[in-house]
Order: structure tokens, then sequence, then C-alpha cells
């Protein structure tokens, strides 16, 4: 139950994060976005594993989970923010955001090969109302490039101001769905068996690797003064983002040091529904709104919602018949 209320608030957390990005990507660039993220999230992770007292724990982790947290930081907060940012600059949080559900589906079968976590035929359900989701929404925008093409306009969404490049789109956010999806894994198996404290802990860690990184990227006169030119619009939505960002990721962290990846990983995807809400009265004028966004967004979630159910507890609420129960009842592997 833990493990589900922290995975729900980072959720929500994790909406906020991508409205504010949203915004911040109108006026600004993915370099000023990704430096103002790491110079306000390692700090963050670094006051709260004091606060809990975990920070000692960082000296204490196995060589394995180091190299693990490592790895889970570049690919998550690296790779992964990096093409997030790219794919929301490109078209649109709402947009993005369908495609990336198929990161639970790779964080499932990870975690059944690594970390010997089950899938039931509810979970198998509940993947392909996930993979609905981004193919109804797909199938809606190739609609709207076809018509674009016939009638050779600027622009198909409301806003006349913003014009989705939806192939950059969708290949960035392949590539965020990615990332976010084969961390979650990395992060359990560094820390499997600790409680929630040690999880911030294990925060540090991978936001010093991604930081790192971060500084490698802008390690130029030229890139610096590039990351210092922003604008107070784009300083303020920035910095919402890394707040809302910050938290979310902390909230993760210490919902996979208590509960498993299959828990975890699709309770996140309801981050979608936040999304909706905050972006219909922040960002309304910088989105595609359609109701296929709305069924999109809605399959993915109760897919997410079928995929954290426990069978047993289906059971005890339903009275199915003896050959469902059986069906219901099988695990693989």
């Amino acid at each position: 139950m833990l493990g589900a209320l922290l995975s729900l608030t980072s959720a929500a957390f994790f909406g906020m994060n991508a409205t504010s990005v949203r915004r911040g990507v109108l006026t600004g660039t993915v370099l000023q976005g990704l430096s103002i993220s790491f110079a306000f999230g390692l700090p963050f992770f670094i006051l709260m594993s004091l606060v809990l007292g975990s920070f000692q724990q960082i000296w204490n982790f196995s060589y394995v989970s180091y190299v693990l947290l490592v790895f889970a930081g570049l690919l998550h907060f690296g790779f992964g923010r990096y093409c997030n940012y790219r794919a929301t600059k490109a078209m649109g949080g709402l947009l993005v955001r369908p495609l990336q559900q198929v990161s639970v589906i790779l964080s499932l079968i990870l975690a059944t090969m690594f970390l010997g976590e089950i899938l039931t035929p509810l979970r198998f359900l509940g993947i392909l109302l996930i993979l609905l989701g981004p193919l109804i929404l797909m199938g809606d925008r190739f609609k709207d490039y076809i018509r674009f093409k016939k009638e050779n306009r600027k622009s198909f969404s409301a806003d006349k101001d913003f014009n989705p490049n939806y192939r950059e789109g969708f290949i960035f956010a392949m590539g965020s769905a990615f990332g976010f999806g084969a961390s979650p894994v990395l992060v359990r198996g560094a820390l499997v068996d600790l409680d929630f404290a040690a999880g911030v802990a294990g925060g540090v860690i991978s936001y010093a690797a991604a930081s790192v990184l971060i500084i490698i990227a802008v390690a130029s006169p030229v890139r610096i003064k590039h990351v210092f030119s922003m604008s107070k619009v784009s300083v303020k939505w920035f910095s919402l983002s890394a707040f809302f960002i910050s938290v979310s990721q902390m909230l993760r962290y210490m919902a996979l040091a208590v509960a498993p990846v299959s828990i975890v990983a699709p309770i996140q995807q309801t981050s979608l529904i936040f999304q909706v809400l905050f972006s219909w009265f922040i960002n309304r004028d910088h989105e595609s709104f359609s109701v296929w966004v709305l069924v999109a967004i809605f399959a993915s979630f109760i897919g997410a919602v079928l995929v954290s159910l426990s069978t047993d507890l289906v059971l005890s609420i339903f009275d199915l018949s003896d050959n469902l129960v059986r069906f219901l009842r099988l695990r693989w592997p």
C-alpha cells in the first residue's frame, strides 16, 4: 500500500512537471530546461536525504548497486529526460504521454526477466490496453497529416501558433519511453529489500551521475552563454518543472525501494490524468486537444489500472465461473 501511495503521488507531480515543461519549451530550449532541472535536482535530493537521515546510506551500497544506480541516472535523468523535452517541444505533452505509456511494457518485461516478477492474465490485458492508447492516438494524428497534405495548411491544431512535428515527436517519445521503462528495473535491483529513505539516498547517486553528463554537455562558453540567456518566462516555468520533477523522482525512488516494478511502473502512468487536468487550465492554447486524445489517455489509464490489480483482489470481489478463475490464476513465467 505504501508503494502504491508513493507511486500515485509521484504521478501527480510528474503530471504537473509535464505541464510546466510544455510552457517552458515554448520560449526556451531543451538545454536550458535540463540545466535548471539538474541544478535544482541534485541539491534537493541531498537535502531530503539529510532530512530523512539516509545520507550515510550512500556509502553503504554494494558495488553492484552503485553501478545500477549510476546507469539508472544516466538512462532516465540524462537520456530519457532529454528525449522527453525534445518530444514535448515537437508535438506537445498530451501527444507525447500516451506514446510514453509503452515504457511500462518494457519495465514489466525486464522485471520478469531480471527480477523474477510475475505476469498474470489481468496484466497482459492491461498491456494490450496500454498499447491501444498510442495506436488510437497515432491513427488520429495520421488522418490529420493526410488532411494537412491535401489542404496544404500550416497547422491542423486548434492553435495556429502551434505546428506539431509528429515525426520528431514520435522518435524522441519512443527514446524517452525506453529510458523511462528500463530505469525502474535498475533502481529496483539496487534498492530491493531496503526502506523508502534509502531510496532517496539512491536517488542522490543517480542524480549525481546524470549531473556530470549535463555539466559535460554545457561545458563550453557558447553553451554556458546560451543557458544564461533564458527569458524570465522560461526561467519561471523551467524552475517550476525542476521542483515538480525532483519531488516526483524522489517519491518514485522511495516507492521502488518498498514495492515491485510491476506495481510502481503502471501506477505512475496515471500521471496522464493529472497532466490532462493541469494542461486544460494552463496549456489550452499550446496543446492539441481532441476527443481521440482523451480516448487514448482513457484506454492507457485503464490498462495501467489492470496491470496493477491483484488477481486475488478481483476474485474476492467478483463471483466468477471456475474456468475463468483458473484462467485468471495463470502465471508467467
